[in-house]
């Protein structure tokens, strides 16, 4: 495995100026891109979110999942304590693509949860990897995270990567009539450290957008 930094770039959003940060992957041919903000160098813990790519959620506003709402909240948090990194992984679908994913999502509005869809279509529960994100943080100077995270597994794969995580943080929010079954199954079946009574109902989080 290669990844192999390409250019950067200032970012403005609702909530910041990030800088975003290019990076190819030359084995498999994807691009993934780190936010930055403040000095993230200085060898404090970092508060950061790895996030995979979500098109549906991030892009198109789905309710399906939670994904858009845990990436708008993460770069809230960011904006709010003046330094942070979140990279944005291209691994959509827990890893299976987005055509795969529509697949899966077929099978759920036939009755199958999450787990069950993926693995009948022949893949695993979750296809992710995060060694990609060594790379990236060196190139960044950033060795310790302050992780948000609901994701045990994800805190396990970064820390036998190499990354130290000084601390998870919880990212619940998002709850609306549409992903409480997926969000149920992620607590059970995927052991999301998690509970529905601790979400911030969709109902009350703006979609935000800039003018």
């Amino acid at each position: 495995m290669t990844i192999r930094f390409i250019a950067a770039s200032r970012l403005p959003t609702p909530w910041a100026t990030f800088t975003m940060h290019g990076f190819e992957d030359e084995t498999t041919g994807k691009d993934h891109i780190a936010l930055t903000l403040g000095d993230i160098d200085d060898g404090a813990p970092v508060l950061g979110r790895v996030h995979s790519e979500c098109l549906t959620g991030d892009a198109l506003f789905s309710m399906r999942c939670d994904c858009g709402y845990q990436l708008q909240e993460a770069l809230k948090r960011i904006a709010a304590e003046g330094r942070g990194v979140l990279l944005y992984l291209r691994q959509e679908g827990r890893g299976i693509g987005l055509l795969n994913k529509i697949r899966a999502y077929e099978l759920q509005d036939g009755g199958a949860d999450t787990v069950e869809a993926n693995e009948r279509l022949g893949f695993g529960a979750d296809m992710r990897r995060y060694d990609i994100c060594v790379p990236m943080l060196e190139h960044l100077g950033v060795s310790t995270l302050k992780l948000m995270t609901n994701n045990p597994r994800k805190v396990d794969a970064l820390t036998r990567d190499g990354v130290t995580i000084s601390e998870r943080q919880p990212i619940t929010t998002g709850l609306n009539p549409h992903n409480e079954h997926y969000l149920s199954t992620k607590a059970g079946k995927l052991g999301h450290m998690m509970a529905l009574d601790d979400f911030t109902q969709a109902s009350d989080v703006d979609i935000e957008r800039s003018e």
